[in-house]
């Protein structure tokens, strides 16, 4: 008797209220891919959703500034060496704010600007469509 119940539960349902949707299977896949629309293939229903162009530009401004951030991040991190080294006067909390400041501008630009110039040399798996357009 007790089967009986578990059988009935699963079958009904615990839930009665809620509207369980088909899950789709490999068959209904197959079954689209098979079928093609008024004549078409199925080539011409490609997802636009998932189409991916790669831009054929080069995006100077974005090279422009990886370079003007990696300039003044060098010269921020000179500067707080000669500080903290006392070549030139100042606090050595400043030293450490240059130093901070420094980092902070070194490290995107020396990597935008790695990309661009591989990217500039062919090497495989570079290509400009990976530094940001601005």
């Amino acid at each position: 008797m007790q089967s009986l119940r578990f059988t009935m539960r699963g079958e009904i349902g615990e839930r009665p209220h809620i509207r369980y949707s088909a899950l789709a299977s490999l068959q209904d896949d197959r079954r689209e891919k098979s079928s093609s629309f008024s004549g078409l293939s199925t080539a011409a229903h490609e997802d636009l959703r998932y189409r991916f162009e790669l831009p054929e530009d080069v995006p100077w401004k974005s090279i422009a500034l990886a370079v003007v951030l990696l300039a003044f991040g060098c010269l921020f991190l000179v500067i707080s060496h000669f500080i903290y080294t006392q070549h030139m006067e100042g606090d050595s909390s400043q030293a450490y704010g240059f130093l901070v400041l420094g980092i902070l501008l070194f490290l995107p630009g020396f990597y935008e600007t790695r990309i661009a110039y591989y990217s500039w040399r062919g090497y495989k798996g570079y290509s400009y469509s990976r530094i940001p357009a601005y």
